[in-house]
């Protein structure tokens, strides 16, 4: 079942503090466009909201093994991964019991490097291993970019887009510092974009002007099919091909592979 992939995947952690900024939904549909483009991609769901689970076809009510079990180091990952409905897409799904990780791993010695050690068995698996981050700076987010190379952050072209952005690049560089030296700021990622707004714009050249290398070329638009893909449990490269969500995130996905040339 398992092939080994020639070299060590490479693994993203999608995050930012701020909900509703199109974090899972890209962690998704990154996922679902490089696995269209033949990447084998594991998806870990980091989130207790469990949407990218659900998004992706997991029944999460039923769920009797995900990231929680694997954080507490109570299952490997091998026993964790599922079939997601996207092709070469795997999924270690999340459940709202991920909630009380926060707490019952406080009191834990190297607390911040559970979900690196669990990972380490699967890392060269897959071409890209994608980590949906909760929408808080707490301990599940620090050991998501704790056990990642890289790191993607999703703004949405609206107002108080860069509020928070701030803290959330501090938060890489401290653990560049203490934990995890090897990450790097992947690139932030405009989303929700409307051309026809004068906010949109805005916001997509302030950004551009001061973060410069740092943004995507790939800008994510606004578009209705995006939002209406999960309620199937499909990605929007299964709901609907056509559409310009998933041009948008195949665009992105080309992108990041012409980076590394893999």
């Amino acid at each position: 079942m398992y092939s080994i992939v020639k070299s060590m995947g490479r693994t993203i952690a999608i995050a930012n503090q701020k909900g509703g900024v199109g974090k899972t939904t890209t962690t998704v549909n990154l996922a679902a466009s490089l696995g269209a483009l033949e990447k084998k991609v594991l998806l870990i769901d980091s989130d207790p909201q469990a949407n990218a689970s659900s998004g992706l076809g997991v029944d999460v009510d039923n769920l009797k093994l995900g990231t929680y079990q694997l954080l507490e180091h109570n299952c490997t990952p091998f026993e964790a991964i599922e079939k997601s409905s996207a092709p070469n897409v795997d999924i270690i799904a999340a459940h709202i019991d991920l909630v009380a990780v926060e707490i019952e791993l406080v009191n834990i010695e190297n607390r911040e490097y559970m979900l690196r050690k669990a990972l380490e068995p699967i890392k060269n698996l897959y071409d890209y291993i994608l980590i949906d981050c909760a929408p808080s700076l707490g301990l599940l987010t620090l050991n998501a970019l704790t056990a990642a190379d890289a790191v993607i952050i999703p703004i949405q072209c609206e107002y108080f887009a860069l509020e928070g952005l701030g803290k959330l690049l501090n938060t890489v560089k401290s653990i560049q510092k203490v934990h995890n030296s090897h990450l790097d700021i992947e690139g932030l990622l405009l989303t929700m974009y409307d051309s026809r707004l004068r906010l949109s714009n805005q916001v997509v050249e302030e950004v551009q002007n001061h973060f410069n290398e740092m943004v995507f070329k790939t800008i994510i638009q606004r578009n209705i099919r995006l939002g209406e893909a999960p309620s199937y449990g499909e990605s929007i490269i299964n709901y609907d091909v056509n559409s310009k969500g998933a041009s948008n995130y195949l665009s992105l996905a080309q992108e990041i592979l012409s980076k590394y040339g893999k």
